[in-house]
């Protein structure tokens, strides 16, 4: 019981920790975030774009998107190990193709299907930063919903949340857009 107090406590504080740094400027990083999905899914438009018109120019430009996006995610990465970069490339792709899909079901009247999606995209970009600000720590012995585990029993929370909605609710502890 004492070694998992101890891990509630350590989880905590590093919740506590993302939203105090001085350094870190997370509704900034929130927006960045959001600037490099749209870049990434410039890179896909101006991919397609170049396969449909045989046009080499928009091959050109993605190249140059491309690395603008890169450095943005520097930004936000600092710290990366194995494909860990990757992943979250592709974590904030599909979340912004979910949060269109979702918003194309709105247009055709589609409310709970689009919500469906937006919940799916939520979860995706919690998962980002849940990797990114190093929130959730694998151990040998412990798997991400036993740790995640840990905050809903020390908040005394019995509801039953898949790994990825305990983990949007940890991010959103850390993220407020709205904090000044």
């Amino acid at each position: 019981m004492a070694k998992q107090n101890q891990d509630i406590n350590i989880l905590l504080s590093k919740v506590q920790a993302v939203t105090k740094q001085k350094e870190l400027d997370l509704s900034s990083d929130e927006d960045l975030s959001v600037a490099i999905m749209n870049l990434i899914s410039i890179e896909e438009h101006l991919f397609f774009t170049s396969q449909k018109t045989g046009k080499s120019e928009y091959i050109n430009l993605l190249d140059e998107v491309r690395e603008m996006r890169k450095s943005l995610l520097k930004e936000i990465i600092k710290d990366y190990e194995g494909e860990v970069w990757c992943i979250s490339k592709h974590l904030l792709a599909a979340s912004m193709r979910l949060m269109e899909v979702g918003t194309k079901e709105l247009t055709k009247k589609n409310k709970t299907k689009a919500e469906e999606f937006f919940a799916k995209a939520y979860q995706l970009y919690s998962l980002f930063w849940g990797i990114n600000l190093k929130i959730v720590k694998l151990t040998d012995n412990q798997s991400s919903n036993e740790q995640i585990n840990l905050i809903n029993d020390h908040n005394n929370k019995t509801t039953k949340l898949s790994v990825l909605d305990k983990l949007g609710a940890v991010v959103q502890k850390a993220i407020d857009c709205c904090k000044e």
